[in-house]
């Protein structure tokens, strides 16, 4: 979604690592503009400036500006980023060019609202399975998300990609068949654990644990598996009564 935002950029004339840990001393951080066919530009750029976009409701689909000083000025979005693994403070970012006449692809989240029918009445269990689609369509018209009111859905029916409504000019990259969130019903659950029968999620569980037990002390493990156990040895004769 495209956004009346402009951020200043600092052109970044020295490379290198010491330079990189000059301009952070400096509270700046390096950043490449690059695509549309012209040439990338290093430049520098407050990471407080980034992350108010990134961590906005918009975040790496957001289309703002940035002003290069002495440069161009130009449409970018966020592609790349790197976070400190400690202090998960940005480091750097891949800024590229947006050509507001062509067409771009991006993933957009989908939300979904209302109790589905086959939950309240049909005793179902609602699941969401993925949580955004990938369209391609005009930078001016990337949409903030997709609302979709799951009220009417029946027990055993999904929501798919191909059920978002898009706007015009809207196309859609992700396959039509992708489960966005399904009614499944709660039956068989209910019928295992009367039984007493283990979910196969539990079963696959014991079995790892199973694998990964320690062998026995004093058990040599056997070539390409456990060790067998060893046979039991044979139970003492007990002495035979005196007539």
């Amino acid at each position: 979604m495209r956004k009346d935002i402009t951020v200043i950029a600092e052109p970044r004339l020295v490379r290198g690592k010491n330079e990189m840990n000059r301009l952070r001393v400096k509270g700046m951080n390096p950043a490449v503009i690059y695509g549309a066919g012209i040439d990338p530009v290093a430049v520098s750029i407050k990471p407080k400036d980034l992350n108010k976009i990134l961590y906005s409701g918009t975040g790496s689909n957001t289309i703002f500006n940035v002003a290069v000083t002495g440069g161009e000025t130009t449409p970018v979005m966020m592609v790349d980023w790197q976070m400190d693994p400690i202090k998960d403070t940005l480091l750097h970012a891949d800024l590229l060019r947006i050509d507001l006449t062509k067409r771009i692809r991006v993933k957009v989240p989908v939300h979904t609202s209302g109790d589905p029918m086959g939950v309240k009445i049909q005793g179902g269990q609602y699941e969401i399975i993925n949580r955004e689609i990938e369209i391609r369509c005009l930078p001016d018209d990337v949409p903030e998300v997709f609302e979709v009111n799951v009220a009417s859905m029946a027990l055993n029916s999904a929501l798919r990609a191909s059920d978002i409504p898009l706007k015009e000019g809207m196309e859609l990259v992700s396959d039509p068949r992708l489960v966005i969130s399904h009614v499944i019903s709660t039956r068989i659950s209910d019928e295992a654990a009367a039984a007493g029968v283990a979910e196969p999620e539990v079963i696959k569980k014991g079995k790892k644990e199973e694998a990964g037990a320690a062998p026995a002390k004093g058990a040599a493990p056997a070539k390409g598996g456990a060790a067998p156990a060893k046979a039991a040895a044979p139970a003492a004769k007990a002495p035979a009564k005196k007539k």
